[in-house]
């Protein structure tokens, strides 16, 4: 299968390059440890307001995906045949009949060191939108070091055409210190003051009577204009990031603010990223199930608490393992633990190395009655649903590999028969699993 995968990587890898070499679209690529998949839909969503605009489906980041975005395929997972036809296909592609995107935001990661050296021997991208990068990252474990990880993920800014713009997010210091180290165009975004974009006057957003979440707000700032965006379904400080990448690509544009304020009103986060879902029991889900890290559950617990100020509803952790942080792991659960106890009313664990985080969340106090274990989600999932009350509002979060918490979201949403089209991982390849 190995030998199948890099001869199909090959000649994929080929193809695209011949239709950029044809077609010439722009190129943006999205890099860094948190929030690609949402910046790269938020970017895209802001394009497509003068522009022909292709995208990533999905996460598809990597030798494969970046390639069947370029040749508008799908991934035809582990059936070769799929695979013969895509090649048929993309060679097609290759002449210039019928029209293809002005611009293509591509989703850029790597699993493995020398993963974006490769992709970007051939991809040279006209924007960089660096996100993020924490401490520890996801897939830290098959590094040497944090330091190698960034190094790997900041690789694309090497790459960027000698006119390029670097787009950072300035609220993160390995990002704010990459744009003073570039020579070119710069743009940073963030929520704190200097940046040449800026965000304030954050807030949930909550039907009225209820008070049920229903997404976020904020003001976005440029010279001596201000207008307000909305994000509906979605929550946290990290779900307004996006559109202030977004935003600081479209004014480079000359796209309006009211214009992009309005696209907005029409934007949908990708699920599994802190997507606001109703529970059974008049209960309120935050599906944040397609992936987990450090940062990234301390932001969802973040949002977790600010919730329980606001509201002063009862509010439960569900939280999987964080998979790939290799030496790390201990110390990363057990911290997150400790926050978690400070948080919580209810702590439901998934896995082994989610033990962790109930030691850590009694370390801070939590009552041990409270603290529930589980090595597989579904038996998690059917748990919470016994301990679920009326106007709870539940957190439910854990790494991609092995750990699928989205089985969990699936027994308490209140609308099972959509889970097609609200979970992450619902596709068949990732049924049989």
């Amino acid at each position: 299968m190995n030998i199948l995968k890099t001869i199909v990587v090959y000649f994929l890898t080929l193809e695209a390059r011949a239709v950029l070499y044809v077609r010439r679209p722009k190129i943006v690529a999205v890099t860094g440890s948190v929030g690609k998949t949402s910046t790269k839909d938020a970017l895209a969503s802001v394009l497509a307001i003068q522009y022909r605009v292709g995208k990533s489906r999905k996460s598809m980041n990597g030798d494969v995906g970046v390639p069947l975005t370029i040749l508008n395929l799908n991934n035809a997972w582990r059936n070769p045949f799929l695979w013969f036809w895509n090649l048929v296909i993309g060679f097609l592609k290759i002449f210039p009949i019928g029209t293809y995107p002005e611009w293509l935001v591509l989703e850029v990661g790597a699993d493995q060191p020398g993963d974006l050296q490769k992709l970007f021997s051939w991809l040279f991208p006209d924007v960089v939108v660096a996100t993020r990068f924490p401490a520890i990252s996801v897939h830290v474990a098959n590094y040497e070091s944090p330091g190698h990880v960034i190094e790997e993920e900041t690789i694309p800014i090497r790459f960027l055409r000698p006119e390029g713009l670097l787009i950072v997010n300035g609220d993160d210091e390995v990002a704010r210190n990459l744009a003073k180290d570039f020579p070119g165009k710069t743009i940073s975004y963030g929520f704190a003051p200097g940046h040449d974009m800026v965000g304030d006057k954050t807030e949930i957003v909550y039907e009225s009577e209820k008070k049920v979440p229903t997404g976020m707000a904020l003001e976005i700032s440029v010279s001596d204009q201000s207008v307000k965006f909305q994000v509906s379904g979605v929550l946290g400080i990290q779900a307004l990031y996006p559109a202030l990448a977004s935003v600081a690509l479209g004014r480079h544009l000359g796209i309006s603010l009211s214009d992009m304020s309005t696209a907005f009103t029409f934007h949908h986060s990708p699920p599994g990223r802190m997507r606001i879902l109703p529970g059974i029991k008049e209960t309120t889900l935050i599906d944040d199930s397609y992936n987990s890290s450090p940062v990234a559950v301390e932001e969802a617990l973040k949002t977790l608490l600010r919730l329980k100020e606001e509201t002063s509803r009862r509010v439960i952790a569900a939280l999987g393992d964080m998979r790939e942080l290799g030496r790390f792991s201990d110390e990363e659960h057990r911290k997150a633990g400790l926050m978690v106890g400070k948080v919580a009313d209810v702590l439901i664990t998934v896995g082994i190395e989610s033990r962790n985080i109930a030691d850590g969340a009694l370390s801070a106090h939590m009552d041990e009655n409270r603290i529930y274990q589980f090595d597989d989600s579904r038996e998690a999932g059917k748990f919470l649903e016994s301990v679920m009350q009326a106007g709870d509002i539940i957190l439910i979060k854990g790494s991609e590999a092995t750990i699928r918490m989205e089985r969990a979201v699936k027994e308490v949403m209140a609308e099972p028969d959509r889970a097609e089209e609200l979970l992450v991982r619902q596709e068949s390849a990732w049924q049989k699993r």
